[in-house]
């Protein structure tokens, strides 16, 4: 399709060559993946860097610059009996041309951004594949949802971790509006939402997940000490076992000190993100994950940005049931 703000750019060997470091006697991630899917691809990466759709939001650039940061450490890890590139296939990333002097509505430039990225998925992924889309703002959820709900011909149930529920009104596209729409257009079957912070979803967005009986729960509760973070996301792995296709969303706001578009210095450790990747995957079979909104500015956010996504797609590959890699619980 014709973009006047986006291109889409096939992640190349030079590339990835350029990334990986060599190290005698070791083996890297970089030197195992494919390029191009194949009979034996399982996983399929898409990057997407672009700050509009936060921006579309009142918020701040930054996740443009996840995708790459991402590469940088992921490619450098060990390619190994625990994991190795034989069913992963890094595609490529969907690049913002512009960054400056964009027009005044910038709905319209996100709504571009729907389109490319539905058209990337639906001409590159079949339903032996699982999508992991990496970078750029919350609100690639929505063409995500909707183009999978095309190829797989079913409403999708949809987990996601989160202070905001990202259901603000219909009033244009952005990282703000997601799961609204998604909702209004009928692409979700069901949408659950957890750890969501009291002080930052508005009564609109309230009642809206209530009139559409989504199943949430806030951050706030776990710091009275009632419940711990494992028996929320048990709860929420339970109410969605069995239900099938099911996709799972962290938006990196969720980490505290993590560097993204609406950092908070209160939020859930490192280690808690990667158990609920890892359970997620474990138990609910997703067909895709979604790491959205991390906004590193500096190298050292980058450094940080970079490793944290890193470690997640990690979780999320060695413990999903589609993968042949070694680490089983």
């Amino acid at each position: 399709m014709k973009a006047e703000f986006f291109t889409y750019h096939s992640f190349t060997s030079e590339e990835c060559r350029s990334l990986t470091f060599n190290r005698e006697g070791e083996q890297r991630l970089g030197a195992t993946i494919s390029l191009t899917p194949s009979h034996s691809t399982r996983f399929i990466i898409i990057g997407i860097e672009e700050s509009v759709g936060p921006q579309a939001n009142k918020g701040y650039a930054g996740t443009e610059n996840a995708f790459q940061a991402f590469l940088k450490r992921f490619l450098n890890m060990q390619s190994n009996r625990f994991l190795n590139g034989k069913e992963i296939c890094i595609l490529g990333r969907i690049k913002q041309n512009k960054l400056e002097n964009l027009p005044s509505d910038l709905s319209k430039v996100v709504e571009e951004l729907d389109l490319i990225v539905s058209d990337v998925i639906l001409n590159h992924i079949n339903q032996d594949h699982t999508l992991i889309v990496i970078g750029g703002g919350h609100n690639n959820a929505y063409p995500i949802i909707k183009s999978l709900h095309q190829l797989r011909n079913a409403k999708l149930n949809v987990l996601n971790l989160d202070p905001h529920a990202d259901c603000r009104a219909l009033e244009g596209r952005h990282s703000g509006n997601p799961f609204s729409y998604a909702m209004e257009e009928e692409h979700l079957n069901s949408y659950h939402v957890m750890g969501l912070h009291k002080a930052f979803n508005n009564e609109f967005i309230l009642q809206f997940l209530d009139s559409h009986q989504c199943h949430y729960s806030f951050y706030d509760d776990l710091i009275s000490g009632d419940r711990s973070f494992k028996e929320q996301l048990d709860d929420f792995i339970s109410h969605l076992k069995g239900k099938d296709p099911v996709g799972i969303e962290l938006d990196m706001d969720a980490i505290s000190y993590s560097p993204s578009s609406a950092f908070t210095p209160s939020g859930i450790n490192t280690e808690e993100a990667r158990l609920y990747i890892s359970s997620c995957s474990k138990h609910l079979n997703p067909i895709y994950l979604h790491l959205p909104e991390a906004a590193p500015t500096n190298e050292q956010e980058e450094k940080i940005s970079g490793k944290l996504l890193a470690y997640l797609t990690y979780d999320f590959i060695i413990n999903h049931p589609s993968s042949s890699f070694e680490l089983k619980n």
